[in-house]
């Protein structure tokens, strides 16, 4: 059985949003990860306000998801997104990190099924929540 924490791992690493978006593992494992995304002024989407672009979020997101996804004991090697929906609550705070846990708490034969939550400081208030669905590909 592949290690597929380590997979989900070398995932992140390798991709080149989660680099320029200064994206952070924080914690992976058991079909759960929490990823941060520090406070960045090139980030900003509302200069008179300072707050971080929605589609910097939605990245963190549904990064957060992929990799929760790929270090469930069922989901396999490789994940895509095949649906993601994401309610913003509210705008997260300038000049504070993001972060998003995902859960993958459901995976059929081909598709596994995600919650996320993204919080800044005040982890009491989500800045957005989100639920999808991801591609299963198993190692023949």
């Amino acid at each position: 059985m592949p290690d597929t924490t380590a997979i989900a791992r070398r995932f992140i690493a390798a991709l080149p949003h989660s680099h320029a978006l200064g994206m952070r593992l924080e914690e992976i494992g058991l079909g759960c990860a929490t990823i941060a995304m520090p406070y960045d002024p090139a980030l900003v989407g509302d200069p008179a306000t300072g707050v971080i672009h929605g589609g910097a979020v939605s990245a963190l997101m549904d990064t957060a998801c992929g990799a929760a996804v790929m270090c469930h004991a069922q989901a396999g090697i490789s994940t895509a997104t095949l649906d993601l929906r994401i309610d913003y609550m509210r705008p997260a705070t300038p000049g504070q990190t993001i972060r998003t846990r995902a859960e993958c708490h459901h995976v059929t034969r081909s598709v596994a099924f995600v919650r996320a939550v993204a919080t800044d400081d005040d982890e009491s208030r989500p800045v957005a929540m989100a639920t999808g669905a991801f591609t299963v590909e198993r190692k023949e």
